[in-house]
């Protein structure tokens, strides 16, 4: 386990739940009626029912803000950067940041807001719904390093969504390269789109390529297989389960939120 997982999360195996922000501004779905106070008032309601669920962390994303972007747009930003700040003295744990799919935002955002931790896609090459998709891992650490972040975490997803994979190496083998050449300070293993799991093949094979680093499940992990995700990973992070009607783009459901708790704290016996 890596000094700045084991800071952030301790020796649990976290368990992460999404605030999903609303389409912000500038986005196509952006609801200007609402307008940002509406995305402000929507996130402390969903924050508010997963910290009373007992989450170990929590991270903010826009999830909404479709068509994705590899460039996101300053606003965007900026505008998640007011909405966690207006909701910042109500945090209560660890929280993390992801701004789809933009490394150095999402290390920019982190840095202004006091996030712990980033999630985001930093290595490989891929065919995706947004076209070419080539991060550049080296270049997202060392800004990190330039803003005076070096203690933020971050968390590598090495099976991208809306994407094919043009290096065919096996997943595993991918995984243990970035670990190698890239230093992460977790991996995640997803599915192909948001809300969908990951094959439990999958993560079975990366951890066991990794069995001191961080493995956690990334994406469509539900009450009926936490326990058995928990098994194999380091721990998950989850988003649309927990959602009215498990359904990605409600609001957070808290009776939904409270039993995926009580059924990972009877895997993990605490």
């Amino acid at each position: 386990m890596t000094s700045k997982f084991k800071t952030v999360f301790g020796d649990k195996k976290p368990v992460i739940a999404m605030v999903h922000l609303g389409a912000l501004p500038g986005s196509p779905l952006h609801d200007y009626e609402g307008g940002v106070e509406a995305i402000v008032e929507g996130a402390r309601k969903d924050l508010e029912a997963l910290q009373a669920a007992g989450f170990d962390a929590v991270m903010f994303g826009n999830e909404n803000d479709r068509p994705y972007e590899f460039n996101v747009d300053t606003a965007s930003t900026a505008t998640m950067g007011y909405v966690i700040g207006r909701l910042r003295s109500g945090i209560t744990v660890p929280f993390g940041v992801n701004v789809l799919w933009d490394p150095e935002s999402s290390i920019a955002l982190a840095a202004a807001t006091g996030a712990r931790f980033v999630r985001e896609i930093f290595t490989g090459t891929y065919a995706s719904d947004m076209g070419p998709w080539t991060p550049d891992a080296g270049k997202a650490m060392r800004y990190r390093d330039r803003l005076g972040r070096q203690d933020l975490a971050l968390l590598y997803n090495v099976s991208a969504e809306f994407a094919y994979s043009l290096d065919q190496r096996p997943l595993s083998d991918r995984a243990r390269s970035a670990v190698f050449s890239s230093i992460p300070d977790a991996i995640l293993v997803s599915g192909a789109i948001t809300g969908e799991a990951a094959k439990m093949v999958d993560l079975e094979a990366v951890k066991k390529a990794l069995p001191t680093t961080p493995v956690l499940a990334n994406t469509g992990v539900k009450h009926a297989t936490v326990a058995d995700v928990l098994k194999v990973a380091d721990g998950c992070i989850v988003g649309s389960s927990l959602k009215v009607d498990g359904d990605t783009w409600k609001a957070v459901d808290a009776d939904r939120a409270a039993e995926f708790m009580r059924l990972v704290r009877a895997a993990r016996g605490y």
